[in-house]
């Protein structure tokens, strides 16, 4: 939202989008620059609470300058700061979170004074703008957790603390550092349900009582549903819409008319219920559970039919395809005929008759033994890429389960029961938003040719593959002498720690002339967060690359200052300055030696390769010429000026790309899903303020992190955040759509 609040500002148009690769920002004025401009100032503000925070935890002004430095000079974080992403915000949230604590820590002395009330208080802000921007912000939720629970035991074990005062302590905490993170948190979803009130093309992840919020009507229907009504059926396991026909064939199996899953409300889903025999009865007659139907397409007059042939996606043998088949004057056949279970009811009625919204059901089909089901997974083009519908023996009830959304029938009485989705309020809104966000986030599963694991991200294993063109290339990589001294300073603080704890035991006093206490308060702060951001990671099984491990590296960062002002105590004071000096000189000069790659400027070959440290760095030094002499030189070959058909639009088409699992033509970028989920929710909301008319409230809101992500073409930054306001990506299909239980939920 801080993004598409930039873009708002400065005049994004509302009508635009990021949709396609190749797509212009300069005709349209697409005020990127500024948009860049503030993840940058985000990106550059991390530099003083580096220095801040190392400065106030009690080291000296060399380890805080080197912090700094260090962290200035980080490839890795230039790169990302540089563009339209969220690291930048999230690393500048957390940088503060840390600073807030470590100044409240200093006001230890001076419980429940002003200042010991406006850091905690801030504490508990930076945490819920952490959570808020990523979920990875989590993470240092759980490092100020763990050292209040650590600051609270200590003050139970002091004699001088009262149990009166112990409460009131723990009293603060828990407001300042639960109640005011959550508070910020869902008001952040607050304001974006505020803004975004429109629906759009990713309305199909939420249910239909969340699209109603969403701009769209859904006129009252009556209740029971009766033979010769025209009903519409939504499949509920996926929220992928409605049970929809229309009159193009398949290309495979039957090639019969096709049946589908289409997400918008449309005459195509349209279905007329009939007797088994293909009949209407004349009077009223109520469906109820066990009753065997036909269903009749209003539009094309074919029946849902099933049979022994293969759907067009799915090969696995319970799969059968459903098809529309019927012609004038053939009065069907078995295969027409479906079995009505109800499942669910909301109350004793609806759980014996047929009723709208408030019966869950599912059609099982007669001569198959199949039910009526769909998943995730998307047909050809030659299908308009909607949602795959089949009959599957042992499925997972989910997704084989249905319920009649709109219904109507002439015969119908005036003084019908009539009923209707009730609009969820803010909690519910935002709980089954936070649920999508989880589910989607951890259907990742998927392998990318950059992805990678975290056992190799301290050791700076590989890169990522952002962007090239004209020989030019983007590749985030970290600048390795930061990279591999803070995983030293990871190994010497664990080993520093055995080292105390085992000459603790057998008596000694090792007190380093006082800074032992600094050392393993900081020390312990900067390493526990290191293993708050890193460790976790190792738990999850999707799609994983280096930028998650920036975090992480930020504290790394801190821990490696606060052991060299360690080493440093036993130098003399002048042996300190040259030994910052030298330090940070080559941190400066592997920084520039790398920069083309942050850049994405010039560069040649034989630099290219000199700077390839380990040989699974994989940016490919062959784009580049020989000597710089041949930029000119290509430049001057253009006799005509050309302008580039790739833009820095592509930043934003290139996201779109991964999320949409296009192939593109030329092997570059990456990128990551809760990240662009995020920064969609920031592009959404954007549009939305703006010009509320269009947009996508749920591409928005699933927040985390879920792109379909392939190589892009080239094209401008394939990793930007610059997101559109549209997801139609396949979610992979998952492990449990078959059940050894036909009625397992």
């Amino acid at each position: 939202m801080l993004i598409a609040l930039t873009g708002w500002l400065f005049g994004l148009n509302p009508s635009f989008d990021f949709k396609e690769i190749g797509i212009d920002y300069i005709e349209p004025k697409v005020p990127y620059v500024p948009m860049r401009l503030m993840c940058g100032i985000m990106g550059v503000a991390v530099v003083p609470m580096a220095f801040y925070t190392v400065r106030n935890s009690g080291h000296s002004i060399h380890a805080s300058t080197l912090a700094a430095l260090l962290v200035l000079f980080e490839n890795s974080l230039v790169t990302q700061s540089r563009l339209i992403l969220l690291d930048s915000p999230l690393i500048l949230f957390t940088a503060f979170t840390a600073l807030a604590w470590v100044n409240f820590h200093n006001q230890r002395n001076n419980a429940f004074s002003d200042d010991w009330f406006i850091w905690l208080f801030l504490t508990g802000v930076g945490l819920g703008l952490s959570g808020s921007v990523k979920w990875v912000g989590l993470f240092i939720i759980a490092t100020i957790g763990t050292s209040t629970i650590n600051q609270l035991w200590n003050l139970w074990g002091d004699l001088k603390v009262s149990p009166r005062v112990w409460l009131n302590h723990f009293i603060a905490r828990a407001v300042c550092l639960i109640v005011v993170p959550v508070a910020v948190y869902m008001l952040m979803f607050e304001i974006h349900f505020l803004i975004l009130h429109n629906g759009g093309d990713g309305d199909g992840f939420m249910s239909a009582p969340f699209q109603m919020t969403l701009g769209h009507s859904l006129q009252d229907s009556p209740l029971s549903v009766a033979y010769g009504a025209s009903v519409s059926i939504r499949h509920q396991g996926t929220k992928g819409g409605y049970l929809h026909s229309h009159a193009s064939v398949y290309e495979t199996g039957s090639k019969q008319q096709q049946v589908t899953l289409y997400p918008h409300k449309d005459s195509n889903n349209d279905w007329i219920i009939q007797k088994r025999d293909g009949t209407v009865p004349e009077g009223l007659e109520y469906i109820q559970h066990g009753d065997i139907i036909r269903l009749m397409h209003t539009s094309t007059n074919k029946r849902l039919h099933s049979h022994d042939h293969k759907p067009p996606m799915t090969e696995d043998e319970n799969h059968f395809e459903v098809s529309g088949y019927g012609y004038a004057g053939f009065a069907g056949d078995a295969n027409d005929e479906w079995r009505v279970e109800i499942v669910k009811g909301k109350d004793e009625e609806s759980g014996k008759f047929l009723h709208t919204l408030n019966t869950q059901f599912k059609l099982v089909h007669t001569n198959m033994n199949c039910d009526l089901f769909s998943h995730k997974v998307k047909l050809p083009k030659w299908a308009f890429e909607q949602q795959e519908v089949t009959c599957m023996r042992s499925a997972v009830l989910a997704k084989t389960t249905w319920v009649i959304e709109s219904n109507a029938h002439a015969n119908y009485p005036k003084d019908v029961r009539m009923v209707n989705y009730k609009k969820p309020g803010f909690l519910g809104k935002f709980l089954e938003l936070n649920k999508v966000m989880w589910e989607t986030n951890a259907g990742l599963l998927d392998s990318h040719p950059y992805d990678s694991r975290p056992s190799s991200w301290p050791l700076l294993k590989r890169g990522i593959s952002f962007w090239g063109r004209e020989q030019k290339h983007i590749y985030l990589v970290g600048n390795p002498v930061t990279w591999f001294m803070s995983t030293a300073a990871i190994i010497i603080y664990v080993a520093i720690k055995g080292l105390l704890f085992l000459r603790d035991k057998r008596g000694y006093n090792d007190d380093f002339n006082g800074l032992r206490e600094y050392y393993e308060l900081s020390g312990g702060f900067f390493f526990m967060a290191w293993v708050y951001h890193y460790f976790p990671f190792f738990l999850m099984d999707r799609q994983l690359f280096l930028h998650h491990y920036l975090p992480a590296l930020y504290f790394a960062i801190l821990l490696l200052s606060v052991t060299f002002d360690l080493i440093c105590r036993f130098i003399p004071n002048r042996a300190r300055l040259v030994a910052l000096v030298l330090i940070a000189s080559i941190a400066i000069y592997s920084f520039r030696l790398r920069a083309p790659l942050t850049y994405g400027s010039e560069w040649i070959r034989s630099e290219c390769e000199a700077s390839k440290l380990l040989k699974t760095w994989d940016y490919d030094c062959n784009q580049y010429p020989d000597n710089y002499a041949q930029y000119a030189a290509n430049a001057a070959a253009k006799v005509t000026p050309v302008e580039s058909t790739t833009t820095v639009g592509e930043e934003a088409a290139n996201v779109d790309s991964f999320e949409r699992g296009n192939e593109p033509q030329e092997q570059q970028a990456v990128s990551e899903g809760e990240g662009l989920v995020d920064a969609a929710a920031a592009g959404v909301v954007g549009a939305a303020a703006a010009a509320p008319q269009g947009a996508d409230a749920a591409a928005a809101a699933v927040g985390t992190e879920y792109a379909q992500i392939t190589d892009p073409t080239e094209s401008e930054m394939a990793r930007d955040g610059e997101i559109e306001p549209t997801f139609d990506f396949e979610v992979p299909v998952e492990d449990d759509e078959v059940s050894d239980n036909k009625n397992e939920a």
